[in-house]
């Protein structure tokens, strides 16, 4: 038993690094495919943007106060991962913007849209893999995380869709470009990051899916 909880345990450290640092590579992607940033995303930077400001440098301004609300709402959330995400989740976005913007001065559409589908499907496989792994969230994620766990309101899915879309809803009132991929990812995410939690993830930590 004590063997089982050991390696359980190092599973979820190497689930939480991977799941927040592919987290800010898939933003990278999504920036350079410029065809719609993920909802957080287009929060950020329109926040950013007012104040002529980069992303990196605003996420964890952001993060930071949405952070200190879970401080208070609901400890359990708060984590190593947190950690990890607050301080580096900006930085491998704009390191792997750095590397797009090297190997693709002026991407033709295919591309784009390749670089797009990675950030989708990317971002919902990274955030199921650290969810799941449950050392901690990003502030952001751990609301609605919240929302369906502690309160009930709604399941998980919904409570995404309902916070992606107040992000869109203020990065388009901030000038964001809002494209297919924010739409996508704004009404898809929560039943995507659960099918992979479902599939993926926890079949992984646990040696099997989970009985629901």
């Amino acid at each position: 038993m004590e063997k089982k909880e050991t390696s359980q345990k190092r599973k979820r450290i190497i689930m939480s690094f991977f799941g927040v640092i592919v987290t800010g590579f898939c933003i990278g992607a999504f920036q350079k495919a410029n065809l719609g940033a993920d909802p957080f995303t287009c929060f950020v930077t329109g926040i950013a943007s007012l104040f002529h400001s980069t992303y990196s440098t605003f996420y964890i301004i952001v993060t930071g106060l949405l952070l200190i609300g879970v401080l208070v709402v609901e400890k359990h959330y708060i984590g190593i991962a947190t950690v990890i995400n607050l301080f580096f989740t900006g930085m491998a976005a704009d390191f792997m913007k750095h590397i797009l913007d090297a190997a693709f001065p002026a991407p033709v559409m295919g591309v784009r849209i390749v670089m797009m589908l990675f950030g989708i499907f990317g971002t919902c496989f990274a955030a199921s893999v650290y969810f799941t792994a449950d050392l901690g969230v990003s502030a952001y994620d751990a609301w609605s995380l919240i929302a369906a766990n502690k309160y009930k309101l709604l399941p998980f899915r919904i409570c995404r869709i309902i916070t992606d879309s107040v992000c869109v809803l203020t990065g388009l009132v901030c000038h964001v470009t809002i494209g297919v991929g924010t739409v996508i990812t704004a009404l898809f995410m929560g039943p995507v990051v659960q099918w992979f939690n479902t599939h993926v993830s926890e079949p992984f930590l646990y040696g099997h899916k989970p009985e629901r």
